[in-house]
């Protein structure tokens, strides 16, 4: 087996066992990238002179019998709106094609601080507008389990790297399923954390009060040592939560005997594939054989979550971009007589289509005679919502859903029909609005040979009852022994 096949904690085991060196892993995953990337384009930059030079600094330490973490020398790949200092951070759009970071994310800084370091910085949708990666300014990403059909979005690049074995693990944020999502249509594990559990300073905001930053890697304890390290709070950031430190690794535990798992109605009929339904209820089947206790039930008002949340998305993406002007930093245009053309041609030329259409979508449900009549009433959606989870965790443990409606679709399928894409997130909006945290775990293989995912839901801060119930499904049924991409085009 190859050293780019091996999950995060089994690289790790090698590392610090001495087996295996940080500049063998490191060297392994750019020849890896290589060889793949020019089919998938998961990456938009590369850092692999600064990765070599950390890998071989982290083993001369090792060496010297310096005192080092665990998880140093192991790298990692980044969503391209999130900073990271003197590299460049383009959010996927022309108008931060040349913007290089001044500072860290905090995520960042945690990593750093454990000696991790960066392969590089993965493609997204624009500003993380879309559910398809077809919407970066540089070129869509492939799904490595099929080259003609999309790996979702907007962490498109961050999944398919990890698919395509181009990372061992990676960062990406989560707006309305920007994690999950692409997880499912991918085949790995997404896992959005608790809004407020980890902190968005150095995330490029799309919607503040939904961005979440979370983990997509090859396993579920993958995804516990690396919210082991992301997770946290800060006083740079206002919404994070001041939390007593948890160690998630501690939930990675094979037993879900008397759990009780709710699964909503609404997320199981109709406009969900059929093949998707039947995997989703087949892990239903798996946990109650498991010791779990399975019930059907109802989130009636989850069928309001799409339209309020793309009010809230658009008008809070609106106030975010009105930044790029042209003036600070970023693009700027060359054709201009005045301030007003500067404003003008710069975010016309600079923006894309979707970024263009949601900033109109968001200034107008924010102007004067339309913010009661649409924002202040998606807000108010936004609280029923809310009370709708907290009655349901009440009874239940954990839900238990699809993630995506349908398996993924072919490169351009949905691009001139944008409803049709926004409803594609159908079942992880409603998770974002609740500020909840949900995790894509793969189940099973369509007929076309794509991968079949069903999401874990538990009420704020659950995150170690989510670790554990999947954990404990992934150990009865291991979807990465069984599965792999085949990087097949049909053209």
């Amino acid at each position: 087996m190859e050293l780019y096949e091996l999950t995060a904690h089994e690289l790790m085991d090698k590392l610090n066992s001495g087996e295996i060196t940080s500049e063998e892993i490191t060297k392994s995953y750019f020849s890896r990238i290589k060889e793949k990337d020019n089919q998938i384009k998961a990456y938009i930059s590369l850092l692999e002179e600064e990765a070599l030079d950390k890998a071989k600094k982290v083993d001369e330490d090792r060496k010297l019998g310096k005192k080092v973490s665990k998880y140093a020398g192991i790298p990692i790949g980044i969503k391209d709106n999130i900073c990271i200092s003197g590299s460049k951070t383009t959010c996927g759009s022309k108008i931060l094609e040349n913007f290089v970071a001044p500072y860290n994310a905090t995520v960042i800084e945690n990593l750093n601080n454990e000696d991790m370091f960066f392969l590089g910085k993965t493609n997204m949708d624009e500003f993380a507008f879309g559910s398809s990666t077809e919407n970066s300014a540089f070129y869509p990403t492939r799904n490595p389990w099929d080259l003609d059909r999309v790996p979702g979005g907007s962490s498109g690049g961050s999944a398919a790297a990890v698919a395509a074995n181009m990372a061992p693990w990676a960062l990406g944020s989560d707006t309305g399923g920007s994690i999950r999502q692409p997880s499912s249509l991918c085949g790995v594990i997404g896992f959005k954390p608790t809004y407020g559990l980890v902190s968005r300073y150095g995330l490029v905001a799309y919607a503040s009060s939904l961005d979440q930053i979370g983990t997509i890697t090859k396993d579920v304890t993958d995804s516990a040592l690396l919210l082991n390290l992301i997770a946290g709070h800060d006083e740079k950031d206002s919404t994070s939560m001041n939390l007593e430190k948890k160690d998630y690794t501690l939930s990675l535990v094979n037993d879900v005997k008397g759990m009780k798992i709710g699964i909503p109605k609404e997320y199981i009929g109709k406009g969900i594939n059929d093949e998707v339904r039947e995997s989703v209820l087949s892990v239903a089947k798996k946990y109650e054989e498991l010791g779990a206790t399975i019930e059907e039930c109802s989130f009636e008002v989850g069928k309001y979550a799409i339209g309020a949340y793309y009010i809230m998305a658009t008008a809070e993406a609106s106030s975010n971009l009105g930044r790029f002007d042209g003036i600070r930093y970023g693009y700027r245009t060359k054709q201009f007589n005045n301030l007003k053309d500067i404003y003008r041609n710069s975010r016309s030329e600079g923006f894309g289509a979707e970024a263009k259409r949601r900033i109109m979508l968001g200034t107008y449900v924010l102007s004067a005679g339309y913010y009661d009549a649409y924002y202040k009433k998606a807000q108010k959606v936004r609280t029923v919502i809310n009370k709708a989870y907290n009655e349901l965790f009440e009874k239940y443990d954990l839900l238990l859903t699809p993630v995506s409606p349908i398996t993924a679709f072919k490169v351009g399928e949905k691009i001139d029909n944008p409803l049709e894409m926004y409803l594609a997130d159908i079942c992880t909006v409603p998770i974002n609005i609740g500020g909840i945290p949900g995790m894509s775990i793969p189940c099973g293989i369509d007929s076309n040979g794509l991968p079949i995912s069903f999401q874990l839901l538990a009420k704020p801060f659950g995150e170690e009852t989510i670790i554990r119930a999947a954990y404990t499904y992934e150990k009865n049924f291991n979807f990465r022994e069984n599965y792999k991409p085949t990087f097949k085009n049909s053209k």
